[in-house]
């Protein structure tokens, strides 16, 4: 062979394929662009991975058109073997063809077949729970006990030392750190009653055979039952985040607004009443709103007017003697510090030594508190929360052991029943991670269809041919049996993470329908070419021979498409470390949807080409021959 001679093969074969391996790659990349539609937590965690997957194949389908061509011309040289010369390729041949041949003998059996595993995939998938986000293991835990809204200092010190201590004990645990009450910010609400302690994990190889994550939550939770404290259980960077996108501290929260503080309360409890003992709910609680305890100092005027003092002058001794009054300030540097002055604890820690704290007369000396004022603790609100102009309560719990939406959808029926009692004026509201969930189903129902379409655009542009598209088009539903399957035996929950691995699914399995869809039309030309176009020169038999060639005889490129991409998902299901949890769900659908999408096109779509040219062929009288080349 010459070198004009081999240029020329690699011209005519670059031109055959080149059109399809651009296309798919274009459908590749834009059935993945509608996920930059998708905002909040979602969109930032997976937009990088658009950006990066959309740079790479678009330069991909570029250099495929443009440098592999110049490439094979460099390379492809010396004494080449035949594909029946190929060891591998008379293996695989030998198995698929009589699959194939099986397949386009009994046609109702292979279609039947392949429509009842679509027809269980779907009540499969329908039947699997759901979630937001699959949750990310941070390699630590937070811990979130809420104690009663009237705990002193020393009783909340008290609880953190104990619970610090027994955590340490557990082997699993590298250290841990508690933190109750709050910063001199605006930024942290907390209150004295809520602890927040930091558990940090050893390496998973220290780790006790066996134990897993939850079950170290479960043993921690069952050492840590203090009467009258509420144990929470999640984690530091998703808690930061609930918090600053929902308002609620913990995975689901029932809103509770109205204008009453008290029966705002009352309506919490029987919310908290009708979420007991549902299953997946745990670390239930009401945000206390009442409980509270103030010091109420109420001034005796006919004594103020005895001794000759003034509101001013007690109201300074006491703000002086209890918050403390700043006296003077310190540099440090660049830094300035207020210095302040009160009364030491012991002087304050109870009514009667309050009671005790002297203030100055003109004309008496100094008299005690007591003289002049009336001291008494009374009940309050610990924190008042609003929103939306309103006052608000919340009922909070997390969700283990169970999907997020399946727990809540119960949790709002046993909270139904109290809509009609509410007050006047009284209502409910659903938020936290279900607030998230029902945000990113409503915009993924908006995506998929999209999807759909910029997929079935893109074949039509590569085959300008409508029942073209569609033949490649069919194999969506297809993948999706694979992807059900592998969903399903995993025990992952939809979300949003899984609908990004089935959007990425769609352009995968595309991309191999579009390969065989072009060596079937190659097989119909050179049919054509050999016999004419027309029914009277061409039989059933000579359509089901060109169709066997163009599906068997061509099997390699096929399986190579369907190899690399399960080759490089595969890895994942064995991957741990940080992430690996995210990523499994967007990788189960892809693995077992290209498997099942790669079965139906090698055996199913070669059956449907075949349907269709004899209905053409007997129709028309002449066969419909589609151009595979630029």
């Amino acid at each position: 062979m010459t070198n004009d001679e081999r240029l020329a093969i690699i011209e005519k074969s670059s031109q055959q394929v080149s059109r399809g391996i651009f296309f798919s790659t274009i459908i590749i990349v834009a059935s993945f662009l509608p996920v930059f539609l998708l905002t909040g937590q979602e969109g930032k965690l997976f937009h990088p991975l658009a950006y990066t997957k959309t740079f790479i194949l678009l330069i991909d389908a570029v250099l495929a058109v443009t440098l592999a061509p110049v490439l094979l011309s460099f390379f492809m040289k010396g004494k080449f073997k035949t594909e029946e010369q190929n060891p591998i390729n008379r293996g695989l041949e030998r198995v698929y063809a009589p699959l194939i041949n099986w397949c386009l003998t009994w046609r109702k059996t292979t279609i039947g077949i392949n429509l009842a595993l679509l027809a269980v995939s779907i009540p499969l998938l329908l039947s699997l729970g759901t979630e937001f986000m699959p949750p990310l293991d941070e390699g630590s835990i937070l811990f979130m006990p809420i104690a009663q809204p009237d705990v002193s200092n020393t009783e909340v010190k008290r609880i953190l030392q104990v619970q610090d201590k027994i955590i340490a004990q557990v082997p699993e645990v590298k250290g841990v750190l508690g933190k109750a009450g709050r910063a001199s910010t605006a930024t942290d609400n907390a209150p004295l009653s809520m602890i927040e302690t930091i558990i940090q994990l050893k390496p998973r190889s220290e780790w006790r055979a066996g134990m897993t994550k939850a079950k170290l939550i479960a043993e921690l939770n069952e050492k840590l039952q203090i009467p009258g404290v509420v144990n929470g259980w999640t984690q530091p960077i998703i808690n930061r985040i609930n918090m600053l996108s929902t308002g609620v501290r913990t995975d689901v929260g029932v809103k509770v607004y109205g204008q009453q503080l008290d029966t705002i309360y009352q309506v919490s409890q029987k919310v908290r009443a009708a979420l007991t003992g549902v299953p997946g709910v745990q670390d239930l609680y009401v945000d206390p709103i009442t409980g509270g305890k103030y010091l109420q100092i109420d001034l005796r005027r006919d004594q103020l007017a005895r001794y000759g003092l003034s509101v001013d002058q007690v109201n300074e001794v006491v703000e002086t003697a209890i918050g403390g009054a700043p006296v003077a300030t310190t540099v440090e540097g660049r830094r300035r510090f207020s210095i302040n002055v009160r009364l030491a604890e012991d002087f304050r820690n109870s009514v009667a030594a309050l009671g005790r704290i002297p203030i100055q007369t003109t004309a008496y000396g100094p008299v005690p508190l007591s003289a002049v004022a009336t001291l008494r603790f009374t009940g309050g609100p610990p924190m008042i929360n609003s929103e939306n102009a309103q006052l608000r309560g919340a009922v909070l719990f997390n969700v283990r052991d169970r999907d997020l939406g399946g727990t809540v959808k119960e949790a709002m029926q046993r909270v139904q029943s109290l809509q009609g009692k509410l007050p006047a004026g009284y209502y409910l509201e659903w938020s936290g991670q279900y607030e998230n969930l029902i945000s990113s189903q409503r915009t993924l129902l908006f995506i998929l269809p999209i999807v759909l379409l910029v997929i079935f655009g893109c074949l039509y542009f590569a085959f300008h041919s409508v029942r073209e598209a569609l033949l490649s088009l069919v194999t969506i539903p297809f993948a999706l049996i694979g992807g059900a399957y592998m969903v399903y035996f995993y025990g992952v929950h939809l979300s949003v993470a899984v609908a990004v691995g089935f959007i990425a699914l769609f352009g995968l399995a595309v991309e191999t329908g579009v390969i065989m869809v072009i060596y079937l039309n190659d097989a119909m030309q050179q049919l054509v070419a050999a016999k004419g176009n027309s029914s009277e020169t061409i039989t059933k038999q000579d359509l089901r021979d060109a169709v066997f060639h163009g599906a068997a005889k061509r099997l390699r490129p096929k399986l190579m498409t369907v190899s690399v991409a399960l080759f490089g998902l595969v890895p994942v299901l064995w991957a741990s470390g940080t992430g690996s949890d995210v990523m499994l769900p967007i990788v189960l659908p892809m693995i077992g949807g290209v498997f099942t999408s790669s079965t139906h096109i090698l055996l199913v779509t070669p059956l449907i080409f075949l349907m269709t040219k004899e209905y053409e062929l007997r129709k028309f009288g002449k066969l419909d021959v589609l151009a595979v080349k630029h």
